[in-house]
């Protein structure tokens, strides 16, 4: 018995020890393992700036910093690269060396660009224009190279043509290696220099400004929209660009005028495109208030105009309310007359305005304006309504219209809001013919 004890507490001892040694070899896996994730975090400068927040915003007349977080934090620009590819093309249409009808040719290195691109085969070519409104709208990976190689021979040669000109308007912490950017190590920027060259592109390229506008753009038998979201949920965006790579997080500059005073604000490394949209909205609004504050906002516009008796569109909104109620209680009976004024063409607002129909008979033309001001309140808030009356060959046309944008941009913005939810629009200019 006592024999057979010794023999079982040396079976017993040999298992402890080779589950020891089990164990300690696993502990020597688990130990290198984590060594070599340490070392490749130090050699892989990809995460130590992964998803980095940094903001700012100015105002983009003065120049005045009116919120910056990180602002000179060098951060990769992802897709905010094309604002520069779009940049040096301008300078290329202003120099003329390419104009808008100019057609490059695609090679196989664009071909193979990773998504997001329109996939052109090589071989194939593009119009200068149309490559303008794939980068801005679909951002497209292969037309950037084809921009690239079509005003530098090489992206390469283009890269450091972008980042020689990055450096003479005053981007002094930006690198560009590429043109689409596509990830890259060498590839950085901050926060304070995309709103530099946000606020060069205006001032050097104004008239191609309106491009980055553009809501959708069609090619071929497929139509791409823009990811900038703020073009059709924020008020007075006029531009300018998103980015993304799995580096960055989500990216953003925008351009918003509002009651003639603009702002601009670069936002980086967002979790999500909507965390971003949403963060730029809050530092915007904020931005917007605090310039309220200190009394360099322009005094809202009265509700009521003495001249033509027409309520803004904010107004009209809830008094459609009122009248949707009452078409409840008296089915197919609508007062709209109460809502909007008939003018003569005479006696409409100079400056632009929209137009979302034109009809024979004034009360769908009515109609019309109060569909419009309860699909897109936030971009009509600050316009007037109008029914205008005018002579055609086949009798009377009520054109309906939304007047008091300060601009061309304002009027296409909203138009875009519109077009969004399916409302026809046009922008007019309501100071020229219509």
């Amino acid at each position: 018995m006592h024999f057979m004890t010794l023999s079982g507490t040396t079976a017993l001892a040999k298992s402890i020890r080779s589950r020891s040694r089990f164990r300690l070899r696993g502990f020597a896996m688990a130990f290198m393992c984590l060594t070599v994730l340490a070392l490749a975090g130090i050699v892989t400068p990809t995460n130590a700036v992964a998803r980095t927040y940094t903001a700012m915003v100015i105002d983009g007349d003065t120049g005045e910093v009116l919120h910056q977080y990180r602002a000179n934090h060098k951060v990769y620009p992802a897709s905010l690269t094309k604002i520069m590819t779009l940049y040096m093309l301008f300078d290329a249409l202003d120099n003329g060396k390419v104009s808008l009808s100019t057609r490059m040719k695609v090679s196989k290195r664009a071909w193979g660009q990773a998504p997001s691109k329109l996939g052109l085969s090589p071989g194939s070519s593009i119009t200068v224009k149309d490559a303008i409104l794939a980068l801005v709208t679909k951002s497209a990976n292969d037309i950037a190279v084809v921009v690239a190689e079509h005003l530098g021979g090489s992206e390469v040669k283009f890269a450091q043509m972008m980042t020689a000109e990055a450096r003479r308007i005053g981007m002094k912490r930006t690198t560009f290696r590429n043109a689409s950017g596509l990830p890259n190590r060498g590839q950085m920027t901050t926060a304070r220099d995309m709103i530099t060259l946000a606020v060069a592109l205006r001032k050097n390229h104004a008239k191609y400004y309106h491009y980055f506008s553009t809501q959708k753009f069609r090619y071929g038998n497929r139509t791409y929209g823009n990811h900038n979201n703020l073009l059709a949920s924020y008020y007075g965006t006029d531009g300018i660009k998103t980015g993304y790579i799995n580096a960055s997080g989500f990216n953003l500059v925008a351009s918003v005028n509002r009651n003639g005073k603009r702002l601009i604000a670069a936002v980086f490394g967002g979790r999500t495109a909507r965390t971003r949209d949403d963060q730029m909205k809050k530092l915007l609004d904020r931005a917007y208030l605090k310039l309220k504050e200190d009394g360099e906002m322009a005094p809202p516009r009265p509700r009521f105009s003495p001249e033509d008796k027409i309520l803004p569109a904010d107004a009209q909104l809830l008094m459609a309310k009122r009248e949707t109620r009452r078409e409840a209680e008296q089915p197919g009976r609508i007062d709209t007359e109460t809502v909007v004024s008939r003018i003569k063409p005479a006696e409409a607002s100079s400056g632009w305005a929209i137009q979302v129909g034109a009809f024979s008979d004034q009360r769908r033309a009515q109609e019309a304006v109060l569909a419009a001001a309860r699909t897109a309140p936030e971009a009509l808030r600050l316009t007037r309504a109008a029914v205008e009356q005018q002579a055609s060959e086949t009798g009377v046309l009520y054109r309906a219209r939304l007047l008091g944008f300060e601009g061309e941009n304002d009027a296409r913005a909203a138009c875009a809001a519109l077009r969004r939810e399916k409302v026809a629009c046009i922008p007019i200019n309501a100071g020229g013919a219509g």
